[in-house]
């Protein structure tokens, strides 16, 4: 959950970042307009759209990147293996909570078969080590933490169960977008650029959480390391155009499950004009902050 204000030099805008802990602050300041852009679950900005909030979807945060976490000597081999456990989801309006009942329906599950608790992102790992719960579903880093204490395993990635899966997405005020394109367009062109990058190569992955970990993730670097490389696609940073076939599906299955108010058309809540072809964005390296001063892990 970030949001950004900008300083701007003859070499272009710099956009520092600011860190939500709660979906419903950052939902409340975009409504109030204390933001005008931030990186939200993909539900939630349909939601606030249906609401008459004036958003627009323009860019993606990633693509996969989300686990299915139990703890590590759980008696759970499959989803079906869930049946009467609690599992946790950041929220109601998150994409995860959207593929559990997608999941419960490939397996012919009630929608009622797996309790799903709205718990915040970073208490889940504690919250299964603690046994308040079974199991949960969330995106990284989070996921990978369980893993590396020792207390879960991965039951399933995302990529593998509903590939090229969607949770965050960015969104900017409509006012934004009318005022000034320029600078919204330097943002998704800025993300666009720096997840070219970052899928380039191994090297690319590991400096990239050598820096994040000490400047804005303020996670060990060692977990943002595994995030980033076991496996090598857990997470991907490109293919972040959204599109519609994607955004349908996942608009449908929230509305059948009653997280949606109403059913929205896809122009209604995404804006697709920001988006380039990869090839026509050039990244500098020396453009990286801190980038020189990085020991990457081989």
């Amino acid at each position: 959950m970030t949001s950004w204000v900008t300083d701007h030099t003859a070499e272009g805008s710099f956009f520092k970042s600011r860190k939500f802990t709660d979906w419903a602050t950052v939902k409340e300041a975009l409504i109030a307009r204390r933001i005008d852009a931030v990186f939200i679950l993909a539900p939630m900005a349909m939601q606030l759209r249906a609401d008459g909030v004036p958003i627009k979807v323009v860019y993606l945060g990633h693509r996969d990147g989300t686990a299915l976490v139990v703890g590590k000597s759980a008696p759970i081999e499959d989803f079906g293996d869930l049946a009467g456990k609690r599992i946790a989801i950041p929220s109601r309006f998150s994409n995860q909570n959207i593929l559990m009942h997608r999941m419960m329906r490939q397996w012919n599950m009630e929608p009622d078969s797996i309790e799903l608790l709205e718990v915040p992102p970073p208490e889940h790992p504690s919250a299964l080590e603690s046994g308040s719960i079974d199991g949960y579903i969330v995106g990284e880093p989070f996921a990978a933490m369980a893993e590396m204490d020792g207390t879960g395993r991965v039951l399933y990635q995302t990529k593998d169960v509903w590939p090229n899966f969607i949770s965050c997405v960015l969104v900017v005020r409509e006012e934004l977008i009318d005022e000034d394109r320029a600078i919204v367009q330097e943002l998704v062109d800025g993300i666009a650029k720096s997840g070219k990058w970052l899928d380039e190569s191994h090297e690319h992955r590991m400096q990239a959480a050598a820096i994040t970990a000490k400047n804005y993730y303020f996670q060990p670097k060692e977990l943002l390391e595994y995030v980033l490389s076991n496996p090598p696609d857990r997470v991907k940073y490109t293919q972040l155009g959204p599109l519609r076939k994607d955004f349908d599906e996942i608009m449908e299955l929230a509305a059948d499950i009653g997280v949606l108010s109403r059913r929205v058309d896809f122009d209604e809540y995404v804006d697709t004009s920001f988006v380039k072809p990869l090839e026509e964005l050039d990244w500098n390296l020396d453009e990286l902050p801190g980038v020189e001063d990085v020991e990457v892990a081989q």
